[in-house]
């Protein structure tokens, strides 16, 4: 028989269960900062990537090294003989004999040391990421879902690696005193695409995954869908640049804003057949490259005048500084041009492509994911 309770007894109640709150903030995050610091490392690496590859070109040292060695390609020639040996591979390709009959073993490994140089960072970038994601794997600190974002990037980073390898060997048979213009676009463009991919990466990691859910949420999509076409324009014309750089077409016309005199340059599609005249006609490559220039400033100018009416101060600040980067890579373009594309000036227009690269990128990532502002912005 039940006993009598006391009014004033205090009666044990079940708990009740609570709402959870903040799920995303308690799930396993991983280690976004240094998988960030990580990535960061590997941007740079990629940049002095482009570069030195643009000063291999430049220098025409790019098939120097005949042979591709992944692994045992790694030790330079340390003997004479292994110097000579080396030499004599060279002096078997096309660009020697068509071109560099009267080098000399010194001149050679001038060369020689680009190619090797260009290599060899990219067995290191190769070597940074796989010991990279290894021990994050293993360490259990990727953040959730990135694994196959960086099982990505070293995908492309190996791609890369042969894609390196097939346009070196459309240099070493035939007539060609250097790689195919189409193949080292392709090149470029890939390394570029992996360069995108960093930049993307690196900003989603600098910020914690609930703050882009909820920034998310206040995108702003006209702006967004404008900066992609805009990087899109801008990769086109990358690769433009590319083929201008394949076949020294930057020093050819070297007046502005006309070519030899006139808007379109004289005597064109004068290879056959004809679709090799826009990879291999140097007036008409150039021009290309010209006007995919000013069609690109136009279209920055039209995203920059958008932009300017977001109510997120710090997405308009990204879009200032992407359409200053590439009016000045267009002053940057024209002086390369006018000096007939001198070393420094071609290195540093270059090294404006990746600028405005990643600028615009940025920006675009400011408009999909805009920072939290004050009512007063």
């Amino acid at each position: 028989m039940s006993q009598k309770r006391s009014i004033f007894e205090e009666v044990e109640t079940r708990d009740k269960a609570v709402p959870q709150t903040g799920v995303i903030d308690r799930a396993k995050r991983g280690a976004r900062g240094p998988v960030r610091l990580w990535l960061v490392l590997i941007f740079a690496l990629v940049v002095a990537m482009i570069l030195v590859g643009g000063l291999t070109r430049l220098t025409d040292s790019g098939l120097s090294i005949t042979e591709w060695k992944p692994v045992t390609g790694a030790l330079p020639p340390i003997t004479q003989a292994d110097w000579q040996a080396e030499f004599e591979l060279y002096q078997k390709i096309p660009q020697y004999e068509l071109q560099n009959m009267d080098m000399t073993l010194s001149e050679f490994k001038a060369i020689y040391w680009w190619e090797w140089g260009h290599r060899q960072l990219g067995r290191v970038i190769g070597l940074v990421w796989a010991l990279g994601f290894i021990g994050f794997l293993l360490a259990r600190k990727i953040p959730p879902g990135w694994s196959p974002r960086l099982l990505l990037l070293g995908a492309l980073g190996g791609l890369q690696g042969f894609v390196g390898w097939w346009m070196v060997t459309s240099g070493l048979e035939g007539s060609m005193l250097s790689v195919a213009s189409y193949r080292l676009a392709i090149h470029l463009g890939l390394a570029f695409v992996i360069l995108g991919f960093l930049t993307w990466y690196i900003l989603m990691l600098s910020r914690e995954e609930r703050d882009l859910i909820q920034a998310r949420r206040s995108r702003e999509r006209k702006l967004f869908g404008m900066g992609t076409g805009l990087m899109h324009l801008a990769f086109v014309q990358i690769l433009l640049g590319a083929l201008v750089a394949g076949i020294d077409a930057g020093r050819n016309y070297i007046d502005w804003p006309l070519m030899a005199g006139g808007f379109f340059p004289p005597d064109p599609f004068q290879i056959e057949p004809l679709w090799r005249n826009f990879f291999e006609d140097a007036g008409l490559v150039q021009f290309m490259h010209r006007m995919a220039g000013y069609l690109l400033v136009v279209c920055a100018i039209v995203v920059w005048l958008r932009a300017r009416r977001s109510p997120n101060g710090t997405t308009r600040f990204a879009f200032n500084a992407m359409i200053a980067m590439i009016l000045l890579q267009m002053v940057l373009g024209i002086v390369t041009v006018m000096y007939s594309a001198p070393l420094h000036f071609a290195i540093l227009h270059q090294l404006g492509a990746i600028l405005a690269w990643v600028l615009i990128l940025r920006a675009r990532f400011a408009a999909q994911y805009p920072h939290a502002q004050s009512v007063r912005g």
